[in-house]
């Protein structure tokens, strides 16, 4: 019997987060909590039997009971989020199963533990699972963010990021940045991430996601600048 189930979700709302990325979120007839930093599979069934199917992290916290959200970038030629953002309205079905994963999750063990986030692009979205976990049990642990995003207009999330309290966001565009921008304007560097670390008055726990040569530099990095592997957790998008 296979541990994790398929089942028929509904779309019940559709939100358009930046030119590129739409949060779908679905409401699952067998709906079960899930772990901050979990992942679930989407199929998509041709009439010709073809099946295409990708993994998309949770971008809602666990206490979202009855629904789960999901934010999917669009990707150049990419099959399955092609699908969602030019073929699903509200009130379609999805097959999906989950929740999946176990090691890049924020549980209860950790919650009182500091946190240093570091997200690259679309790696945001299990952190974000992550912070508005956080928010809903109303942890008080020391938390940074560290987001590093191409454009000003790329900011997923942006509105709500920074209204969320007792979290140190950090922006940095790797791009074009907002006019009269005074913060960060280049890709996460030794320099950057030193200035983080040291916002700690202990070592953090740490989450690295985003694209694989950003994770391999920052989890690298941060082993140089003397944060013990064992309280580094990385998930590698692409």
């Amino acid at each position: 019997m296979e541990k994790f189930q398929w089942q028929i979700a509904r779309v019940k709302k559709i939100v358009q987060e930046t030119p590129s990325v739409k949060t779908f979120t679905l409401q699952l007839p067998q709906w079960q909590p899930h772990l901050a930093g979990q992942h679930y599979d989407i199929r998509l069934t041709a009439e010709d039997g073809y099946q295409a199917q990708r993994s998309y992290s949770i971008a809602s916290p666990p206490e979202q009971v009855g629904e789960i959200a999901l934010t999917v970038e669009l990707i150049e030629d990419g099959e399955v989020s092609a699908y969602l953002h030019q073929g699903v309205a509200v009130g379609d079905l999805l097959e999906v199963r989950g929740p999946i994963g176990g090691y890049f999750v924020w549980g209860q063990e950790l919650v009182n533990l500091s946190l240093l986030l570091v997200a690259g692009g679309s790696g945001i979205v299990p952190l974000m699972s992550m912070l508005r976990h956080r928010a809903a049990i109303g942890a008080t642990n020391p938390t940074a963010l560290l987001f590093s995003v191409r454009t000003a207009a790329e900011v997923i999330y942006q509105q709500e990021l920074e209204q969320i309290q007792g979290v140190d966001l950090r922006l940095t565009f790797t791009r074009q940045p907002p006019p009269d921008w005074m913060g960060y304007r280049r890709r996460i560097d030794k320099a950057m991430l030193t200035e983080v670390l040291n916002s700690f008055a202990i070592q953090p726990q740490c989450f690295v996601c985003g694209s694989t040569q950003l994770v391999e530099q920052v989890a690298n990095t941060l082993v140089d600048l003397g944060l013990p592997s064992h309280l580094i957790r990385t998930e590698r998008f692409g």
